[in-house]
Parts: structure tokens; C-alpha cells; sequence
């Protein structure tokens, strides 16, 4: 731990040692456990990401099969659970349904007591799996649509997809989904990971942990910014205006436009750079190519006129649009890969902890400050 004075929101300041990610935001450098981000893109699979997340080494092939038998044997939901996601109010929003269920689900678990590296290895395959089905299942009950059972002879990406739409996904689908959970599973220090390592560093329990990121992560200065940008796409299109200049319009109002900037990188997101390649596929191969046209008109202007690069977020938008989802899943959907980060900072702070208790730089009254009696007040 350093101690040392930063910015507001700790920025500038090192927090913890972690082996976990690496990011160079001069440079628009993301790696995990060393390995660049666009390597990882292109040529892995969010069961092999998650399995070095978690063990610090890429799987050889028997150890990634038992990964993914592990996993899938993970696909399993109390029906106490089931019946809560049934049981709550119509009007709540999936990320308070997440909430809540993750922080239930401890219940259920029998290592929920146990902090031993291994139980806390067992409670991070079942979060896995669950939060998945958590947010499919919660979708179609709220829909009034019957749950649809998970299928433990697919991949992780797969089988959400499979819970949620009832049907069985194309090649393409579950490709553009596997590859998004890879680029969203893991990035150091950001809101709701540190939220993560405080609780686990007080010795609570990996599910108050991640109950607890889940909480910072519903927060929209830190998850729901492509919610933000859908928004924005769908009125655009509502009101058959030119993206540009109605972006332009909201601009010059001093009107925020979601999925621009980032407080790490100075440059591209790499994350970015292959959600536009995805969206734009995925758009032609649907036959719906409007939504990534009308967000790559935006992106050049406002990179032109603002010197601004897109996030992560902005191309998950039409991404996830073109699949067919619906906004309000795109934050869980967040949740479903970050839980590979999540459970990995948990168990490394677990593994060597100790207790996260920064300082403040006091800038109240001057010490000492007289108590006044009543009477004497004002």
C-alpha cells in the first residue's frame, strides 16, 4: 500500500498490489496476466479468460475441459432462488433483481462461511454460472414467458443466450456474446472491483463482495453508460434525425453524450476496437446495419470536433441491440463477464489480506476547534 495524496477520487493513487490486469492508458494497453487484451479477443474463449483470471496461467486442453465441465456443473439454481425472482415487484429494474438474488444466493451455498482459497475458488465457479442465470430467467419472468432450463453441454455464452431467448443461438451470436464477456471480464482498480476488495478485506464473505460491486456497478457513472447510448440511438431513429447534427444540437446545450472518454485511457479503449468490428458484422449479418452506421457517424464527429475516443461502452450498445436484447439487461450483462475480475481480486486479496483502511486529507475546521455551549450559540 502507498500513502500518498491524489485527487479527487483517489485518482492517481495505488491502492493494492494485484498479479490480476495491467493497464497502460498513455499507451490504450489492457492485459490480462500480461496477456494483451487483443490477443485474448481474437483467439480466446471466456471459460479460458476466466481460467486465467482465477489461476494466473493460460489452461492446457484437459485442464480447460475440466473448466468447463466445472462450470457447467455450476448451472444450478435453488428453487427458493427461482421463486424470489418470481416474488419480486414488476417494477424492479434487473440490476436491483441481481442485487438482491446474488447477496440471497449465500443462503444456499454450503462454502458460504468457509474463506479458504479453495471454497472461495467453488463459490466463484457457482457466481458465475448463477448471475447468467439470474438475469435470463428474471427476464422471462417478468415477461410472463416460462423459464427455460440450463443446457450443461454448451458453452457459457451460449447457454445465457439459450435461458433468454428459449431458442438455440447461431454461430454468430454466440461468438459476438463470448467475445464481449472476454472484453468486459476484468480491469484493475474501477469502481466496483475496489468495492469488491474492501468488503472481502474485512474478512466478510465472497457474496457480500460481490453483492457490493454489483451495488457500485449499477451506478451510472460507472455501469450504464451503453444504456445511455441506445437511448440516444433509439431517438435519434424515432425522430428520423441526422446523428450527427442532432448530436452536434445536444452539444452545443452542454448536454452529456454517453460512451465517449475514459478516466484510464488517453487513447482508444482497446476494448472499443473490437466492439466497432463486431457491431458493424453482426449489423451486416442481420441485415440491420442503421445502428452501427448511426453510432460510427457520431464517433467521427465527436472524435473530430472533440478529440474524443469511444469506451467500451458505446459499441456494446448496437451490439447488444442487434441481438435483440433489451436495454436494461445490457448492465447485467456487465455483470455477467466482470464476475471473471470480481471473484479473481476477491480471492487474491483473500489469499494474502489485509485490512484496506486509506486516509483521508482533512480539510475541515482547524484543530483544535472550541465546543460551544448552547446558550452561547447563535
Amino acid at each position: 500500500m502507498t500513502t500518498a495524496v491524489g485527487g479527487k477520487g483517489l485518482e492517481g493513487i495505488v491502492a493494492a498490489n494485484s498479479g490480476i490486469c495491467w493497464i497502460d492508458g498513455d499507451a490504450g494497453v489492457l492485459s490480462y496476466r500480461g496477456i494483451d487484451i487483443h490477443e485474448l479477443a481474437v483467439h480466446s474463449t471466456f471459460e479460458e479468460t476466466t481460467y486465467l483470471l482465477w489461476n494466473g496461467i493460460l489452461p492446457n486442453e484437459l485442464a480447460l475441459r475440466d473448466f468447463h465441465a466445472r462450470l457447467a456443473l455450476s448451472r444450478s439454481l435453488d428453487q427458493r432462488i427461482v421463486d424470489l425472482l418470481r416474488a419480486f415487484p414488476t417494477t424492479a429494474t434487473p440490476m436491483e433483481v441481481l442485487r438482491t438474488a446474488v447477496s440471497a444466493l449465500s443462503f444456499y451455498d454450503a462454502d458460504e462461511k468457509d474463506n479458504s482459497h479453495d471454497a472461495n475458488v467453488r463459490k466463484s465457479y457457482n457466481l458465475t454460472s448463477q448471475i447468467a442465470m439470474i438475469v435470463a430467467i428474471y427476464d422471462r419472468v417478468r415477461k410472463g414467458l416460462e423459464v427455460v432450463p440450463p443446457d450443461r453441454s454448451i458453452s457459457h455464452a451460449a447457454n445465457f443466450l439459450w435461458m433468454l431467448n428459449g431458442e438455440m443461438p447461431s454461430e454468430t451470436a454466440v461468438r459476438t456474446m463470448d467475445m464481449a464477456l472476454v472484453l468486459h471480464a476484468e480491469h484493475e482498480l474501477n469502481a466496483s472491483t475496489f468495492a469488491a476488495r474492501v468488503i472481502a478485506a474485512t474478512l466478510s464473505d465472497v457474496h457480500s463482495a460481490i453483492t457490493g460491486a454489483i451495488g457500485a456497478l449499477k451506478g451510472p457513472l460507472h455501469g450504464g453508460a451503453n444504456e445511455g447510448v441506445m437511448r440516444l440511438l433509439l431517438t435519434i431513429d424515432k425522430e428520423g434525425a441526422d446523428p450527427v447534427e442532432y448530436v452536434r444540437n445536444m452539444l452545443a446545450a452542454k448536454q452529456k453524450i454517453s460512451g465517449f472518454g475514459h478516466r484510464v485511457y488517453k487513447t482508444e479503449d482497446p476494448r472499443a476496437t473490437h466492439l466497432r468490428k463486431m457491431s458493424e458484422q453482426l449489423g451486416k449479418d442481420a441485415g440491420v446495419p442503421k445502428w452501427y452506421e448511426m453510432s460510427r457517424a457520431i464517433e467521427l464527429y465527436i472524435n473530430a470536433d472533440k478529440k474524443l475516443n469511444a469506451n467500451v461502452d458505446f459499441y456494446s450498445a448496437s451490439t447488444y441491440a442487434t441481438l435483440g436484447i433489451d436495454i436494461d439487461l445490457y448492465t447485467p450483462i456487465f455483470a455477467i463477464s466482470r464476475i471473471s475480475g470480481w471473484t479473481a481480486h476477491v480471492i487474491e486479496q483473500l489469499d494474502d489480506n489485509r485490512l484496506i483502511r486509506p486516509r483521508a486529507e482533512y480539510i475541515g475546521p482547524e484543530y483544535p476547534a472550541l465546543y460551544i455551549p448552547m446558550e452561547e450559540r447563535g
